[in-house]
């Protein structure tokens, strides 16, 4: 299973930024893996911000689990930064629709590199945090996702199992990975949005060996007993916008 030539245009109705406002940077991340859990709406408006209306997909609300690596980051007008290398990231998310424009709102981020977390909490006011992990190629097309903190490792082998497609418009894939902003609160609890630019996911089937969910606990998430929905995608270069007050 190959990489697939595909070109996407970008679909700029999904946009929506001011078009006065640049980008500010991009990012390229690489072996992205979507682990996507049904939870009751009722438990994400307990422990999603108030002023961010949750979003459903047939009256259901998901959790996912993305880790993923970046393979580069730049901010515009800049060459690569310095000290910034390859790392591993991950995020734990949620889904929210505000003022009709669908989003992702972060439980928690992490990364590899200490410096880009540092970024990322400061610039973006995100809940962003080092943490020890790391991403391994075990052969051309299996990766193993390992976390270690103190006597705990977690780790979740992953494999894709078809060829690259996207996601069928109206379907809950598109719903669950072909969103264009992340929304976070300020300090006063105003939701604020960063508009983000990529050509349309091409996924990939994929098999995932859960060794541990202990993460979502770290977190108060109570996962749903159902067997999560997984996908794959081997590589998305992103711009990404300041964040601003909606």
């Amino acid at each position: 299973m190959g990489d697939q030539s595909i070109h996407i245009p970008y679909d700029h109705q999904r946009l929506n930024h001011p078009r006065h406002i640049p980008w500010i940077m991009k990012q390229t991340w690489l072996d992205t893996l979507f682990v996507h859990f049904p939870v009751e709406k009722e438990f994400l408006n307990k422990v999603v911000p108030s002023s961010l209306p949750v979003d459903t997909f047939n009256q259901t609300g998901w959790i996912s689990f993305v880790p993923y690596i970046v393979s580069s980051v730049r901010i515009r007008g800049l060459p690569p930064i310095p000290g910034i290398r390859q790392f591993v990231g991950f995020n734990i998310r949620t889904y929210v629709n505000l003022n009709g424009k669908p989003g992702v709102y972060f439980f928690s981020l992490a990364a590899t590199d200490w410096l880009n977390a540092k970024m990322a909490k400061l610039f973006f006011q995100l809940p962003y945090f080092y943490r020890n992990m790391d991403i391994v190629v075990k052969t051309a097309d299996s990766f193993t996702f390992s976390l270690r903190e103190q006597e705990r490792q977690t780790e979740w082998t992953y494999r894709p199992t078809s060829d690259q497609r996207l996601a069928v418009k109206g379907s809950l894939e598109e719903w669950l990975v072909e969103r264009y902003c992340l929304y976070t609160v300020n300090k006063r609890g105003e939701p604020m949005r960063s508009d983000i630019r990529h050509r349309s996911w091409l996924l990939q089937d994929v098999e995932v060996d859960f060794q541990d969910s202990s993460i979502f606990s770290d977190h108060w998430i109570s996962l749903s007993s159902q067997k999560p929905i997984c996908h794959y995608s081997k590589k998305k270069e992103v711009q990404i916008w300041p964040i601003r007050l909606c």
